[in-house]
């Protein structure tokens, strides 16, 4: 209920690294009303391992406020980690059969590039089929590069199939109107329904499978409502 990281030219930069876990494509979804939640997770690169952690709140009902970031390690030693901060919220929700859509925005640096980092806003629309067994996400939006001092377009494609009661099949595509498109996979399992959730992986970039691959995996943690 979230995607968010970014600002998927970070993203691009950084897979794995914000949405409902396991997706980067964020869907029209907000944490839930008056709740928190902690999406966590371990992302191992061929030479950098990160480990992210992402708290969010929505005590409004319509405004979700993420504030976080990573720790990452690159050839055995301590690295520049990365740091996020989201604001989103929705203009139609989501709901079963049904389509929703919203705007996220926010600034996010990314681990072995120091301090360096990018505002970015998009726009997730999502869209639920056979009683929500079948989601499919889209987003569509723009990043600033500060290294090239040019607006970067970021796009993303993604669908969540539900198996069974608690198990879900992921998968997505996402970049930005430059260079190669990412793909990943992954499964998703609630081992406490709506509340705590478990997640695993594979991603590479579209060309250079063997040198941009990476593997996740995460925690999900939804409170119930504090505010």
């Amino acid at each position: 209920m979230k995607r968010l990281l970014p600002g998927l030219a970070l993203l691009a930069s950084l897979p794995g690294a914000h949405a409902a876990r396991p997706m980067i494509t964020d869907d029209a979804r907000l944490t839930d009303p008056q709740a928190c939640q902690l999406e966590t997770w371990a992302h191992a690169h061929r030479q950098r391992n990160e480990l992210w952690a992402l708290p969010a709140c929505n005590p409004g009902g319509n405004f979700e406020f993420t504030l976080g970031g990573a720790l990452a390690h690159a050839h055995g030693e301590a690295d520049s980690g990365a740091v996020l901060v989201q604001g989103k919220t929705l203009f139609r929700k989501l709901e079963s059969n049904g389509f929703g859509f919203g705007l996220a925005a926010g600034y996010a640096t990314q681990p072995g590039n120091g301090q360096s980092g990018a505002p970015y806003f998009y726009f997730p629309a999502s869209l639920s089929l056979a009683d929500d067994r079948i989601v499919v996400h889209s987003n569509l939006g723009a990043t600033y590069d500060r290294e090239n001092r040019g607006t970067r377009l970021t796009w993303g494609l993604g669908s969540e199939i539900q198996t069974s009661e608690r198990l879900y099949v992921i998968a997505e595509s996402y970049g930005q109107d430059q260079g190669r498109p990412f793909v990943q996979f992954g499964l998703r399992y609630w081992l406490v329904p709506n509340h705590v959730q478990i997640d695993t992986t594979w991603g590479s970039q579209l060309g250079q499978i063997r040198d941009e691959r990476w593997l996740s995996l995460g925690l999900r943690l939804i409170t119930p409502p504090l505010f």
